[in-house]
């Protein structure tokens, strides 16, 4: 026996290392905004970056904190780095994005600011490995001389700053496309980077149950490239949302539904703190009814020939999550055996639902066919 036409499953890989996470294929699809140079917004402005480490001091100027890829340089790079704004050679231009309280978030740049403000307010490394200027090898920025400390807090940098009229969606989209790191960032860092503390917390809270944990074997925790956030931020969109609110705002892309969420979460008036406790607990018992009827599979295809542990499917996650959260661990326990029987028949023999958690899972018919599908599984069981 043969599994249907679909693609074989492959795992993402993140440093050579795997992430536990089924690469998604997305289909191509026409721009759902062909107006946007109409919403873009944005203006130059110059910074002394002494000014900038006060803001960052002050929050002004915020460096997505709990963002695990902030530190990836090594000290080789950063005292080159370093080098280069003492030799005055010009940095290339910021990218912030400007709140409606006037602070700013970085959108392109995170990497070296975050690398000025280690040696220049924080002593976090020494220079090392220098290439012209023997001098300044080995100190920090406290053991410079004060001549190089002053270069170092007059040095002028140019930031294009987006206006905080610019839509969401908008400045999501232009960080995607200037972000200039080594290795492009995902949605969900970009999200992160573009969010607020409220939404950070709230899901960095969820990935911490130890029930999560115990659904996804472990696997997603201290997610490199914040998987583990994307699945909770997934499962909280369409518990809030549902596959209408889907149709109604996605435009087929999961990426733009993603982000009204992310934005309703950091907004109290929208999603208050009680939703927000109400969603960890649903969260909650969705994993734990996970772990009760799929074991090590839960979230992960299962066809009725391999028992073979496939990496966690982000599609099935966010439908079966949905669909398990409203049972009891009893229900969940006496409907266990038929809801594995028939969700493997489903991956073995059904292509319209393999490929509903396979290729273009953003479609808009096809998110609506694998959460009905999964909810009338659970429902008859």
């Amino acid at each position: 026996m043969t599994m249907p036409n679909v693609p074989a499953v492959q795992e993402e890989y993140f440093e050579d290392q795997p992430t536990g996470i089924e690469h998604e294929v997305e289909e191509e699809r026409p721009p759902s905004h062909p107006s946007v140079h109409a919403d873009i917004r944005v203006t130059t402005k110059q910074f002394s970056l002494r000014h900038l480490m006060d803001l960052i001091e002050d929050r002004g100027l915020e460096l997505a904190p709990d963002f695990q890829r902030n530190q990836v340089w090594r000290p080789s790079q950063k005292s080159k780095l370093i080098e280069s704004i003492l030799l005055q050679f010009p940095l290339p231009a910021f990218y912030f994005a400007e709140t409606a309280d006037g602070d700013l978030r970085v959108v392109d740049g995170m990497q070296r600011l975050s690398t000025i403000h280690s040696f220049m307010r924080l002593s976090g490394f020494s220079l090392s490995g220098v290439e012209y200027l023997d001098e300044v090898e080995g100190a920090t920025f406290d053991e410079l001389a004060l001549p190089w400390r002053r270069r170092m807090d007059n040095t002028q940098i140019f930031a294009h700053v987006i206006d905080p009229k610019t839509p969401a969606w908008v400045t999501y989209n232009i960080f995607k496309r200037i972000n200039t790191g080594g290795t492009p960032l995902k949605p969900q860092e970009i999200r992160h980077c573009m969010s607020t503390q409220r939404s950070r917390d709230f899901l960095k809270s969820c990935t911490a149950l130890p029930e999560f944990d115990q659904a996804t074997g472990f696997r997603l925790r201290n997610s490199p490239r914040m998987d583990d956030r994307e699945v909770v931020l997934r499962f909280c969109a369409f518990r809030l949302l549902g596959v209408e609110g889907y149709q109604e705002r996605a435009q087929g892309s999961i990426e733009s539904f993603l982000m009204e969420v992310t934005n309703q979460l950091d907004d109290p008036k929208r999603v208050d703190d009680a939703t927000l406790d109400r969603l960890r607990e649903e969260f909650r018992s969705a994993m734990v009814n996970a772990a009760i009827v799929f074991g090590d599979h839960a979230f992960r295809k299962w066809p009725e020939w391999s028992d073979y542990r496939s990496p966690i499917n982000k599609a099935l996650f966010e439908s079966w999550a949905v669909a398990l959260a409203d049972l009891t661990s009893t229900e969940a326990e006496d409907r266990a055996e038929a809801i594995v029987a028939r969700a493997r028949h489903l991956m073995s023999h059904d292509t319209r639902y393999l490929d509903s958690i396979s290729v273009g899972t953003g479609d808009s018919r096809k998110v609506a066919h694998r959460f009905t599908t999964a909810r009338d599984v659970v429902k008859q069981a």
